[in-house]
């Protein structure tokens, strides 16, 4: 239980996400005050050459996997989540487009049911601090790509630069639960995601974790003064 980046029962996270579905969207544009979406292309533009195969795990709504379909039209993108809600609103997004190069489905991010060596890319956004263990997660994603394949974890974290950190404590810990009751009187549930970045990795903390897991050529581009950052990671060609 000690090695756990996230203590709330995956059970319990998966129903925070199917009970907040319809408002997700409306969440992240609060949480990253309208930029994820940059962001995403942001991350999107440090993937090298054309890959074939990509993996947008905990893609919750689609917005990444369609982005990502959208740029590399000759690849197979499949976004995969353990929310049910939450995919069918990514299918609504994904059948108003032309798109037939990607596919949506439910599974486990942490035991992931592709062989080895599958993807010559992974992303995954907003996702890493809300699984039981983001060490394995990153176990098994170093495990299903392939030898040169990619890794983008797109993710927000603590504020700890100090100009910043008051405003952004008070922004968090005041306005956000608040807005969870606006929205949809789901205040403990909005509130379970800001602790989740509260009490998530740091930054550092991430790319250690990284070399843990066997990646090499590790880079960070760090976001609206590091309340978000975007790791890089390669495994090492055979």
């Amino acid at each position: 239980m000690a090695n756990l980046t996230n203590n709330v029962p995956e059970k319990d996270v998966q129903q925070v996400f199917d009970s907040i579905a319809g408002n997700y969207d409306k969440l992240n544009s609060i949480m990253s005050l309208g930029t994820h979406n940059k962001w995403r292309i942001a991350a999107t533009d440090m993937i090298q050459g054309n890959p074939k195969d990509i993996l947008d795990l905990c893609c919750g709504t689609a917005d990444w996997s369609i982005l990502l379909a959208n740029k590399f039209q000759r690849a197979h993108v499949i976004g995969l989540d353990f929310s049910k809600e939450m995919l069918k609103l990514g299918q609504e997004k994904v059948d108003k487009t032309e798109l037939d190069n990607i596919q949506l489905k439910q599974g486990d991010a942490m035991n992931l049911d592709y062989p080895d060596n599958t993807f010559d890319v992974i992303t995954i956004g907003f996702g890493l601090r809300n699984v039981p263990d983001a060490n394995q997660v990153l176990r098994e994603i170093f495990r299903i790509l392939k030898p040169g394949g990619q890794l983008l974890c797109l993710e927000a974290f603590k504020v700890e630069t100090p100009v910043v950190k008051w405003g952004w404590k008070l922004y968090f810990n005041q306005i956000m639960p608040v807005m969870g009751k606006v929205f949809a009187s789901h205040k403990n549930e909005y509130q379970y995601l800001d602790d989740s970045v509260n009490k998530f990795v740091s930054i550092k903390k991430l790319l250690r974790m990284y070399r843990d897991a066997g990646f090499i050529n590790i880079r960070i581009k760090n976001l609206m003064m590091k309340s978000a950052a975007i790791h890089y990671g390669m495994k090492p060609k055979k």
